[in-house]
């Protein structure tokens, strides 16, 4: 579903971000990202949904060539990508319930099936009683979860998630991590960025990065279960 060949990122003033990254990921899987600050995490999430395109080397994204994939084309790919970042950028001018349907009123849904989908999104994620609450309102971890369900709510085929429990305390970080493998539990593909070594205790697939560059890597075929 997903494959890097030797793909590398330069940015201004040659400050590279990855280098000769090749790695792939198949559909249905659970791929935690793991290393520190600066490691080229964030860059290789955004190279799978276009945000940045490769300086060299080749990026496969379902069949899509993501550096020869014109703009015209992003929306289309989009669609199968629930994108979830440190940052959730809900509006605080409309509820919770309304940001999650965003997604779908863009793409053309009419407002009662989108109303249906968003509500049963946030019913995934624990929080549809606070549907009509105002994104503000919430925890950092609520907001988080919010995010979550506007990610999933076009039911796409991957989940990429950026330090998606960065800042937040262990019993929201927790929360937020269950409803991520809830839905790879349904056999979506999903990729997590994460510096929080807890996280990998259970883990079945590692790609550890430092400085652009894949410096380990492991399967475990089954997961350990914490004491």
């Amino acid at each position: 579903m997903i494959e890097f060949r030797q793909v590398s990122k330069k940015y201004a003033q040659n400050v590279t971000a990855l280098s000769d990254i090749t790695l792939s990921v198949d559909k249905g899987e659970l791929v935690f990202l793991a290393g520190p600050s600066g490691a080229g995490k964030s860059t290789l999430l955004k190279m799978i949904a276009a945000i940045e395109r490769p300086s060299a080397g080749t990026v496969i994204v379902s069949d899509h060539d993501i550096g020869r994939i014109k703009n015209s084309g992003l929306p289309y790919l989009r669609r199968n990508l629930g994108l979830i970042f440190q940052q959730q950028r809900l509006l605080s001018d409309r509820s919770v319930l309304a940001n999650v349907m965003l997604p779908l009123i863009v793409c053309g849904a009419a407002r009662a099936d989108a109303e249906r989908r968003a509500r049963a999104a946030l019913d995934k994620v624990g929080l549809l009683d606070k549907a009509a609450s105002a994104p503000q309102t919430l925890s950092g971890g609520e907001q988080q979860r919010v995010s979550i369900a506007r990610a999933i709510v076009n039911r796409p085929q991957i989940i990429l998630a950026d330090e998606p429990t960065a800042n937040l305390d262990r019993e929201s970080a927790n929360k937020v991590l269950d409803a991520l493998k809830a839905f790879h539990a349904v056999g979506v593909t999903c990729l997590i960025s994460t510096h929080d070594e807890q996280f990998l205790d259970t883990a079945t697939r590692v790609i550890y990065l430092d400085h652009g560059k894949i410096i380990e890597s492991w399967r475990r075929t089954t997961p350990q279960v914490p004491a």
